[in-house]
């Protein structure tokens, strides 16, 4: 058996909660925000690419079909080959049927330009790679530039001769409209779009908020009960509804606590049956032992009239009796702590007075080296701090090497003063993981060199491995505490520490 589990476990890492950016409410409408963004990102994208090309296509099929109109109306009256003044009458002629706006017309023959609007500067606009086209195709040939930073179109297409002769007569027709205009309603339409992004960010933190809340709620309830379970409260549930996958989750807390709470309570009622056994066996063990002892101390008063190998035996016999019931007393004590039935009758004391007393009692004055200063009082058990006592002096007597030595002080600890009694020994010390289980129940750091103690046992200490569980367990009613370091240069050292006055817990 080991000391009870509360005294065991230490509080652990303080449970930290999320950080701002790390919660699952900020996640969700994170998420709710980028997809609403995506998707209207998305949307605006699309639109303003269709209404732009929407536009744009309607302006150039406006323009060719304009431009091949009134071209080929211009065209019938017209003779060639041309002069620069014809020509220019020609192009002038075209501007004035060609849509509406600031539009200007661009005729060419051979080396003759004819420009509509002699101040114009058309030369920027229209490209070689249209006049190219316009040259070796038999069709309207369209190209949207950029010139001085503005949009334009220009339309160009070869003149072909009357009365169904396919062939190109040579006249070349170029026509340059403004595109600033569309340019500014496909610009006006993305800025309207770009302006309903902040209402649909706005409706889906909305959303999202009201999401998270729906989604959160049932795991907030779910933590709440989980953080009581954790906290030993084993009838913790929380209540299942819906068929989603939380209604899954709370339904599987819920059968987990369940089959928790029954282990639990079948673990406490074997472990109370283990305790009320133990206790039931030590004290159906004292009365025989109690005889047996009686006669084990005649044997060993007669031992020395008896033959060699029986008063081997009538020895043995009177060690081993006396280490049973040693162990019984001590099944008996440790029965007593586990159904909380210990009580302490506590009384200010001079601790130097006590510890002088238990190491007369066993014999160890002229073994142990002491330094106890008079006029230490504290108020405790007397009998019980004699129990402390015998069994760290005798643990360092048994396991360690001389010099053993027993230091008490006073350490003053934030106003409020406390005691410390020392046992040092210079012995091997503790082996790797025994300081961790030095004060669990029947744990035994070397059990050979704990067997070979217990035949040269002198009274003083147990060697069933409960000396120092039955010490800690003083300590911790006397509101103390126990630790274990090593030495200096070698050896363990025990410190008892203890309040010199109990606090209402723990004198009751």
């Amino acid at each position: 058996m080991s000391r009870p589990a509360g005294d065991r476990r230490g509080a652990g890492p303080p449970r930290r909660a999320p950080g701002f950016f790390g919660g699952l409410r900020v996640r969700l409408v994170a998420t709710f925000v980028a997809v609403a963004l995506i998707s209207a990102v998305t949307a605006t994208a699309l639109a303003y690419r269709d209404a732009r090309t929407a536009v744009l296509q309607r302006t150039q099929n406006a323009a060719v079909d304009d431009l091949r109109e009134r071209t080929n109306q211009v065209a019938a009256d017209f003779d060639l080959p041309p002069d620069q003044r014809s020509l220019t009458r020609f192009a002038v002629k075209v501007s004035e049927g060609v849509g509406t706006g600031d539009r200007k017309v661009v005729a060419r023959y051979q080396d003759l330009v004819g420009v509509s609007d002699a101040l114009a500067d058309t030369q920027g606009r229209i490209t070689p790679e249209l006049r190219a086209a316009v040259r070796a195709g038999e069709a309207a040939r369209f190209q949207r530039v950029r010139w001085r930073g503005e949009p334009y179109l220009v339309v160009g297409m070869p003149v072909r001769y009357a009365d169904g002769d396919r062939r190109t007569s040579g006249l070349e027709v170029f026509a340059i409209s403004d595109l600033r205009a569309e340019h500014e309603d496909t610009a006006a339409l993305l800025d309207s779009v770009r302006d309903g992004i902040a209402g649909v960010v706005v409706l889906a933190v909305v959303l999202a908020l009201l999401a998270a809340g729906t989604v959160l709620r049932p795991v907030r309830k779910l933590g709440r009960a989980t953080r009581k379970l954790a906290a030993g409260d084993l009838g913790s549930r929380v209540a299942v509804k819906g068929r989603d996958e939380l209604a899954d989750l709370a339904r599987t807390f819920n059968e987990t606590a369940d089959a928790l709470q029954a282990s639990d309570a079948e673990l406490r009622e074997q472990e109370a049956k283990a305790r009320r056994f133990v206790a039931d066996v030590s004290h159906e063990l004292r009365t025989p032992l109690a005889a047996m002892t009686m006669v084990a101390t005649v044997l060993e008063e007669d031992a020395d009239q008896l033959p060699p190998d029986a008063a081997r035996a009538a020895r043995t016999v009177g060690a081993e009796t006396a280490r049973l019931a040693r162990l019984v007393e001590d099944l008996m004590e440790i029965s007593r702590f586990d159904a909380k039935a210990v009580r302490l009758n506590a009384a200010e004391t001079d601790l130097a007075d006590t510890v002088r007393a238990s190491l007369a009692l066993r014999g160890w004055t002229d073994r142990v080296v002491t330094h106890l200063p008079s006029g230490v009082r504290a108020v405790v058990d007397r009998r019980r701090i004699d129990v402390i006592v015998a069994n760290l002096v005798g643990n360092a007597l048994r396991h360690g090497a001389p010099p053993v030595t027993v230091t008490l002080r006073v350490e003053p600890v934030a106003g409020r003063d406390r005691v410390a009694l020392e046992v040092a020994d210079h012995g091997p010390g503790l082996p790797p993981g025994a300081r961790e289980r030095v004060f669990d129940r029947f744990y035994k750091a070397d059990e050979a060199r704990t067997r070979k103690a217990d035949d040269d046992d002198d009274g003083g200490g147990q060697g069933s491995g409960l000396g120092t569980a039955i010490a800690w367990e003083n300590a911790r009613l006397h509101g103390g505490t126990i630790e274990v370091a090593d030495g200096p240069g070698s050896g363990a050292v025990f410190t008892l520490r203890l309040p010199r006055r109990l606090t209402e817990e723990d004198a009751q």
